[in-house]
């Protein structure tokens, strides 16, 4: 069976999770500005020693963002020093898109219906992407986008749709044609590490994969950038 180390530290919460044999651990809560403290101890808590070879993790997934810049580096940083150290691959996964499938799972959305999942992005915008589900896995529609909350606009999206994630306590300033389809609006959804999963194990079989020199956040905003190993004077 496949193993899988999941790490998601985008947004307040930090959360890992371990898969394996079909069953899957899982620390998570909410720490805002304590990912640095809290994520290490977590990660020793369900893998002991850190030596992920030895305890059979075969691929590190992580939640690439958008979200948090400190968050985001945060994640990169020890998923890349994790698969640098164990020679494992890494499997990026959108946060937005484990938010959607966190709301999935916990059953407080209709897996038949669209699901817009938001962001706050701070410096008065945010960040959105919108997905259906395919066999329980989200599937990108459209998106991500960063823009402020009153230049969100879905083309061709007439059906009711969910909304989720922190983003959503901007509706009021959403346009009111989007605002209007909005049926289902849950703001205090965050995404948790064991629903990276089922999208790893996909993008795993098809070898949709990143070397550890390969690993970066996903901003979303062109003018933010993070370094690589290579840039950071380490070896790839």
């Amino acid at each position: 069976m496949t193993a899988i180390l999941a790490i998601e530290t985008a947004t307040d919460a930090c959360s890992v999770a371990v898969y394996r044999d079909g069953q899957c651990q899982q620390r998570h809560e909410l720490a805002p500005r304590e990912h640095s403290q809290r994520l290490f101890g977590m990660l020793n808590e369900l893998l002991p020693h850190g030596k992920l070879n030895e305890q059979g993790i075969e691929a590190i997934a992580y939640g690439c963002g958008p979200g948090s810049f400190t968050g985001l580096r945060i994640a990169a940083s020890a998923v890349q020093g994790l698969a640098f150290a164990n020679s494992l691959p890494a499997i990026p996964v959108s946060t937005l898109a484990c938010q959607a499938a966190t709301a999935l799972r916990l059953g407080v959305i209709d897996g038949d219906k669209p699901v817009l999942s938001t962001l706050d992005a701070r410096i008065k915008e945010i960040y959105a992407a919108l997905y259906d589900f395919a066999d329980g896995i989200p599937r990108l529609q459209w998106g991500p986008v960063a823009c402020a909350p009153g230049a969100l606009y879905l083309d061709g999206c007439d059906d009711a749709v969910q909304a989720l994630g922190s983003g959503c306590q901007f509706i009021a300033e959403f346009p009111p044609d989007l605002a209007a389809v909005l049926h289902t609006r849950l703001p205090a959804i965050v995404p948790e590490a064991r629903d990276l999963i089922p999208t790893a194990l996909q993008m795993l079989r098809l070898g949709e994969v990143q070397s550890a020199a390969q690993v970066q956040p996903v901003y979303v905003r062109d003018e933010i950038s993070w370094k690589k190993l290579a840039q950071q004077g380490k070896r790839s």
